[in-house]
């Protein structure tokens, strides 16, 4: 699926309702994707779960579930990114510049169904991404909400925010629920923090602003070249042990979720 509007323009793939290309002016603002590693280029969606899950189990209600390990190299013994990053979503609605796609997941590491909607929207220099959660089955469950986005930057980048931030501190990448006052800038990181808007992230490549709505978390990424990953996200990894940001979505309950990125420079 191929979104413009003006000489903004975005491909979403329905495998993952993947956020595979979005440029402005012919300019990359993302680093384009690979659909046989979502999570590294482009942007993934990251449902039920956001990143970890410690173990690739846990129990909820009594009940202990197992999710899939974490599924290309280098393997480990964890659960990653959730359940949906290869699943095939239908589009629901289409114009020129936005799309809605749909996803009824079921799994027998979740504890019920849900009914899963990503929006993309072009709109100017912005793209916004809009997710509403459903849960269609018979039974609560936890829930955190993800992407995955990778911006393209030049090697002065630097990244910073409103207000305070607290990195979540992590033992093995694993969130441990105890909050450190860290100021979130340029650095070498694969971590979680709670940060508040605006999230600005510029370089002489580009400069983009991100805010977010029911998304306070966010994990960043800098193991990729000429790329920063800032992940906004409704919980912490590893949620569904520590309860950082966790939600317990109840039967017939609708959860909502949403983020803007805008480009706010490029050079001509």
């Amino acid at each position: 699926m191929r979104l413009r509007e003006g000489n903004s323009e975005a491909i979403i793939y329905e495998r993952g309702a993947y956020l595979y290309s979005w440029s402005i002016g012919g300019r990359d603002i993302i680093l384009k994707g690979n659909l046989d590693a979502p999570t590294r280029g482009g942007m993934a969606i990251l449902i039920p779960y956001a990143n970890r899950v410690k173990g690739a189990e846990y129990v909820f209600n009594g009940v202990k579930y197992t999710l899939p390990i974490k599924w290309w190299p280098p393997r480990e013994d964890n659960a990653i990114h959730g359940l949906v990053l290869d699943k095939d979503f239908i589009v629901k609605e289409s114009t020129v510049n936005s799309v809605l796609l749909n996803y009824v997941l079921r799994h027998s590491g979740y504890p019920t169904i849900l009914d899963i909607l990503v929006k993309y929207e072009l709109s100017g220099d912005a793209l916004k991404v809009s997710f509403t959660i459903s849960n269609i089955g018979p039974s609560e469950a936890p829930l955190t909400v993800g992407a995955h986005p990778y911006f393209l930057v030049s090697s002065d980048w630097n990244i910073r925010t409103g207000g305070e931030s607290y990195q979540c501190e992590a033992v093995d990448k694993i969130p441990t629920g105890r909050l450190i006052r860290r100021e979130l800038s340029r650095g070498d990181w694969d971590d979680c923090f709670i940060v508040d808007d605006p999230i600005e992230l510029t370089s002489s490549y580009s400069g983009i602003v991100m805010t977010r709505v029911n998304m306070k978390y966010l994990q960043v990424y800098t193991g990729i070249p000429n790329a920063v990953a800032v992940e906004p996200m409704s919980g912490a990894p590893d949620a569904y042990h520590n309860g950082m940001g966790l939600i317990v979505i109840k039967p017939n309950e609708t959860r909502e979720f949403s983020f803007t990125i805008k480009v706010t420079r490029i050079p001509t």
